[in-house]
């Protein structure tokens, strides 16, 4: 799937290939960390929102069969990490505050996690994400704050 914008007929510049090349880097550079761990795919990013992929294995799962809590929150904590970098390409960020609501148990199947960044002041940015499952029912949703070196 092409990660950048330019599936929505965009206008394309040398702003639009440094922005590919700066995901295409992040993406590769994020495999052998804990986001490639996870299994973790970039399947959007755009500028208003970033959306990541996750097909669970068996080691995503607790004991009761159902996709571990700590899972969900690592996505949803990834997913609005990733927007808050493609906005700040040029400056580190790392989470201050995470809250995660579980709204239903997440099954071994597709899931689906959007996040995008809701408010910014000075060097603080506050975004929200949200896991859908294969039919789109919401499993999970958050906010966090991050902060800006």
């Amino acid at each position: 799937m092409d990660i950048t914008e330019r599936e929505h007929g965009e206008a394309h510049g040398q702003d639009d290939d440094k922005r590919a090349a700066y995901i295409a880097a992040i993406t590769k550079a994020a495999e052998p960390t804990f986001w490639g761990y996870l299994g973790c795919k970039l399947e959007k990013a755009g500028s208003e929102e970033v959306i990541v992929s996750l097909d669970p294995l068996p080691h995503h799962l607790n004991l009761i069969g159902i996709v571990h809590g700590g899972v969900l929150s690592s996505l949803m904590d990834n997913t609005m990490g990733v927007a808050v970098m493609l906005k700040y390409p040029d400056r580190s960020s790392v989470t201050s505050n995470l809250n995660v609501h579980f709204v239903m148990p997440a099954k071994q199947e597709r899931l689906i996690v959007m996040g995008r960044i809701v408010h910014e002041t000075g060097r603080s940015i506050t975004a929200e994400s949200r896991i859908s499952d294969s039919r789109g029912e919401l499993v999970a949703l958050s906010t966090a704050s991050f902060r800006l070196k």
